[in-house]
C-alpha cells in the first residue's frame, strides 16, 4: 500500500454527502457545463424576462430556449411566473446568483 494512503487519518476527514446529494449536485453541475444554459442564467441573472426576449437577447429560437428553460427549471435553477398568456423567467433563489458569481470568481483568477 501506498505509504500516503495508509498514513490518512480518516477520522480527520469531513464526511462524504449521501448518494442522493451527490448526484444532484452532479447534475447541477452537468447542466452548468452548456454554454447556453450559463447565458440563460446570467439574462437572467439581469432581470426576469420570458423566452422571447431571452431567444433575442442570445439570437437563438423560442424553442431552443424552451428546451434549455425545461432542463434548468428541472434543477430548480430558474421559475416561471405565468402573467398572463406569458410566463415569465427568473433566476430560482439567491444561491444561483451566489454560484455564478463563484464560478464567475474562480475562472478570472489568475
Amino acid at each position: 500500500m501506498d505509504e500516503n494512503i495508509k498514513n490518512v487519518n480518516t477520522e480527520a476527514l469531513a464526511p462524504l454527502p449521501d448518494d442522493e446529494v451527490v448526484y444532484s449536485l452532479a447534475e447541477l453541475f452537468k447542466a452548468l457545463g452548456d454554454p447556453t444554459r450559463v447565458k440563460i442564467l446570467g439574462c437572467l441573472q439581469a432581470r426576469d424576462m420570458n423566452v422571447g426576449e431571452i431567444a433575442g437577447r442570445l439570437n437563438m429560437s423560442d424553442s431552443a430556449v424552451s428546451h434549455q428553460l425545461r432542463v434548468l427549471r428541472g434543477i430548480k435553477l430558474v421559475k416561471g411566473t405565468k402573467e398572463g398568456k406569458e410566463v415569465r423567467y427568473s433566476l430560482d433563489d439567491d444561491h444561483v446568483t451566489q454560484i455564478m458569481e463563484c464560478g464567475i470568481t474562480h475562472v478570472n483568477e489568475k
